[in-house]
Parts: structure tokens; sequence; C-alpha cells
């Protein structure tokens, strides 16, 4: 049997949930919506609470699976009109991108060395934008469970990509984050090293092939004026 979440009041809440190679649900003997904890004999307090699981009071909806079976899925558009029939040189590199349900819409090209807009992004500049993004949302992540309060992050980050090194790609990313943290904060060892962990939980730093080097700097805020 599953364990069941109870809430406050008693209420048995789970009484669905994939768990490991089968699946439970409230036809399950002994189990009926509603039932208090006190009053069923094989009704357990959650040890492990599965995710996804979507309750209000009786009612049990299953949106999800355990976290380590969860698939995440990311959608975007990209969008280009024009005409190529004039050859590599002429046509139009600029083209439209988005991600929904954001409503921002990106203005794109390629790199200027490939004939693109230079006032425009382009795909290796988001390669290295996602890279530079994930490392500082996984490190303010990583810094909030360990209470180090975090104020401030900057990174100027940068990326190569050598035309010689067959098939031409993105080698090396290297993130320079400068990370301000304000009140009892640990010694720079300590904060290097959930830097280090924030990295390997990095989503896009796990999805490249290429060298990701973080660089991190560390400043102390100044203490509040008395």
């Amino acid at each position: 049997m599953p364990d069941i979440l109870c809430d406050t009041a008693g209420n048995a809440k789970l009484l669905i949930c994939r768990y490991f190679l089968g699946d439970f649900d409230i036809g399950a003997p002994g189990f009926e919506p509603g039932t208090s904890c006190s009053q069923s004999k094989r009704a357990t307090r959650l040890r492990h609470a599965p995710q996804g699981v979507e309750y209000t009071g009786a009612r049990i909806a299953l949106v999800g699976v355990g976290a380590d079976q969860r698939v995440h899925r990311y959608t975007v558009r990209a969008v280009w009109s024009g005409s190529t029939g004039a050859g590599y040189d002429v046509y139009d590199r600029a083209h439209e991108a988005s991600a929904p349900p954001a409503g921002a819409q990106l203005a794109l090209s390629s790199d200027p060395a490939f004939n693109g807009d230079p006032a425009r992004l382009n795909p290796e500049q988001l390669v290295v934008l996602a890279a530079s993004s994930c490392q500082l949302l996984s490190f303010l992540a990583v810094a909030a469970r360990a209470r180090i309060d975090v104020v401030a992050y900057d990174d100027d980050a940068e990326a190569v990509m050598p035309e010689a090194d067959r098939p031409v790609r993105i080698t090396r990313i290297t993130l320079r984050p400068r990370i301000t943290v304000a009140g009892d904060a640990p010694p720079d060892e300590r904060l290097r090293k959930l830097v280090e962990t924030a990295h390997r939980a990095c989503y896009v730093a796990n999805s490249l092939t290429s060298e990701i080097a973080v660089e991190p700097v560390f400043v102390r805020a100044a203490p509040p004026a008395a």
C-alpha cells in the first residue's frame, strides 16, 4: 500500500500515487476518500511525499510521478521568411523566436561573421546565456538551502568557437560570476564548494559537451549603517 499524506486535521489526502513499478489507487482495500488517519488501521503518514500529486480535501488527482521519473518538456518556435534563391551571401538571416507561454519574442540573426545582424542576438550567444543563467539559478537555489544570504550575482561570461577545430562548435564557456553575500557569510572556500555543487546540478551544463569553467569572485556586502 502507498503511504498516506495526512493534513493537520488527520484527513487522508493521498490515496493515489505511482510507487516504484506499480500503481495504487483509491480502490485499494481499506481506504475511502476522506478517511481519517486515526480511523484507518492501514493509513500511515507519508515518509517520502511523491511529487506532482494534486489534492484538495478528499479529491485526488495524479498529475505526475516521482521526481526521478518526471520528464520536463520545453517548446520553442522560430520563424523566418525571405528567399535563398540568390545565394548564400544575399539572404536575410533575421528571424523571430518565442517560447510559449512566455510572451517575449526574440529578434535573432546569425553571428556577424556569418553575415548576421550584430544588433540581434545569435544562437551562439543564447547558448552562453543559457549556461550563465542556469548556473545563476542553480547557485541561488544551493545558497538558499544553505541559508546563505546572496544579495547580488553578476556574471560576465564568454565562449570560444574556433573554426579550425572541426566540427565547428563552442568548445569552452567561461563563467565569471561576481557574487555578493550579506550577513554572517561563510569563508570563500565554502562558497566556492557551493558554486561547484551548483555547477554539477546545472541542467544546461549537464546538457552540453562544451567545457565549462566557473571562476567566481566573492564580495562581502557592507553592513547596514547603524
